[in-house]
């Protein structure tokens, strides 16, 4: 396995992380929802077949913090197993899941997987493609939450991350950014330099065992 980073959080450095394909199936219980998630390992996904550590903090975070997400219009972006939107889905938010379209099947997968037994509280999650920087103006700006959880790992997406967000939270949308803070992909300075170029930003849960940060960010009234 090629990786950069800590030892106890190996981090893929190329998509061709895996030679074969395979799966494995966790269940996870979060805000009292069981969730069943498939993660599909193979050279395709690269990154986005695994459920990162950062995604699960996002997910307790809401529940410690009792952060409102039933009858929420909500967008996930680099969604990847899909456990965050998932989760807000089964709380009642009306989710739309994004990811680049090879990831798209597992997400599908993975929403199928987890239908409550009496059916979607709200609505059956909606699942679309969306490239950072080159799609997002086919995405409306009528969201409540924008969620993001370790998808801060290459710096080339930054800027068309930052375009991304602004549209989508023209019309007042909170952004939710759950990370790993690694220094080696320069994940510091987007919450230091880049994202307060045009957003509001708050840090709002700091795990220093995991090194795992949570912001909340809003769009600068002027833009």
């Amino acid at each position: 396995m090629t990786c950069a980073g800590d030892e106890d959080d190996p981090f893929p450095v190329g998509d061709g992380l895996f030679a074969e394909t395979f799966s494995q199936d966790t269940v996870y219980t979060l805000v009292g929802q069981e969730l069943k998630i498939r993660q599909v390992f193979g050279a395709n996904l690269g990154v986005a077949a695994a459920v990162w550590e950062a995604a699960l903090h996002l997910c307790r975070y809401f529940e410690e913090q009792s952060v409102e997400l039933r009858g929420k219009r909500i967008i996930e972006l680099g969604a990847g197993t899909g456990v965050v939107g998932i989760l807000a889905a089964r709380l009642g938010g009306v989710v739309t899941l994004t990811d680049l379209p090879l990831a798209l099947p597992q997400l599908q997968a993975n929403i199928s997987a987890n239908m409550p037994s009496s059916g979607w509280p709200t609505s059956l999650p909606t699942v679309l493609p969306l490239s950072w920087g080159e799609d997002h103006m086919n995405f409306s700006s009528d969201w409540d939450l924008v969620l993001c959880a370790d998808i801060i790992y290459l710096p080339e997406t930054y800027p068309l991350l930052v375009e991304t967000l602004a549209h989508l939270c023209k019309n007042g949308a909170v952004v939710y950014l759950s990370s790993k803070m690694r220094k080696e992909h320069k994940t510091p300075g987007f919450f230091e330099e880049c994202l307060p170029s045009r957003f509001n930003v708050e840090l709002v849960h700091y795990d220093g065992n995991q090194n795992i940060n949570i912001y909340r960010a809003s769009l600068r009234k002027e833009q």
